[in-house]
């Protein structure tokens, strides 16, 4: 099949915890004759799939290679410690490191924050995921710290989640092969960063056709001949000395520079 008899579409990888919903439904509102396909993949993945052509685009966690990936951060997540709802940390609004320095902190091998000390004490393994990890959390072998969104996505109704203070935060880019920036790309840079159908910036609107293009140069001419017509049609154009609209030529004037009085000089009856 020849490259231009397939029809285009937008592949768009995302890492866990990360919402593109809304941007999914601006983009089917803009471009629904071109199917944006979504799949959630580990976030240590999402750079090497975007580099290997598997996607056009990707929602990721930063931070990403930016010598063969373009970036553009988009937000910065809280960062929460999740435990049981009868711990003793839920009796507070704000948790610190070293509220937790008798805690078991688990540390998943898919951990998304850039530690460089770990608070708490270090369990005898690593979970191999965030879910493993909360799992173990629910049966009481140790709290989890990640960012917001991997609390509420893996949310149970017997834990709960408190913000940690003085930690690392997990921050979300837009991120594209800086190689293969297309205007697919550049629509959807368009709808994340907020911009509406009739921006000038990011990608160029569709060019008009050659025949639109001469519609558009013949509206004038068109409406210029229409004109004229009509004031061919009245008495010709207006000039100085002659009433728009009246037709005819210019009212004669009398010897002072002022209209004749037709009635001026008659008799009067009766008289």
């Amino acid at each position: 099949m020849k490259g231009s008899d397939v029809s285009p579409s937008f592949r768009l990888v995302y890492a866990p915890g990360v919402m593109p919903g809304k941007w999914v439904r601006v983009w089917n509102e803009r471009l629904p004759g071109v199917p944006l396909t979504l799949a959630q993949v580990p976030a240590a993945e999402t750079g090497g799939l975007l580099l290997a052509g598997d996607a056009d685009a990707g929602l990721v966690r930063l931070p990403v290679d930016r010598t063969v990936l373009s970036a553009i951060p988009l937000y910065t997540e809280q960062t929460v410690v999740v435990v049981p709802k009868d711990h003793l940390v839920t009796a507070v609004d704000e948790v610190s490191p070293e509220d937790l320095a008798d805690e078991i902190v688990l540390h998943p091998l898919d951990d998304v924050l850039a530690w460089e000390t770990l608070p708490g004490r270090p369990a005898l393994e690593r979970p191999a995921t965030t879910a493993d990890a909360v799992e173990l959390v629910a049966a009481g072998i140790g709290v989890l710290v990640v960012p917001l969104s991997l609390a509420r996505l893996h949310h149970r109704k017997d834990l709960t989640h408190r913000p940690l203070k003085d930690a690392p935060e997990s921050s979300v880019a837009l991120a594209w092969p800086e190689a293969a920036t297309t205007d697919l790309v550049e629509d959807f840079i368009g709808i994340v960063r907020g911009r509406t159908v009739n921006s000038t910036r990011g990608r160029t609107q569709p060019r008009d056709s050659a025949q639109e293009k001469q519609k558009k140069q013949d509206k004038p001419r068109r409406t210029a001949d229409k004109g004229a017509a009509r004031q061919q049609a009245a008495g010709g154009p207006a000039g100085r000395g002659q009433r728009r609209g009246t037709g005819g030529a210019p009212k004669k004037k009398g010897a002072g520079g002022t209209p004749k009085n037709p009635r001026r000089g008659k008799p009067r009856r009766g008289s």
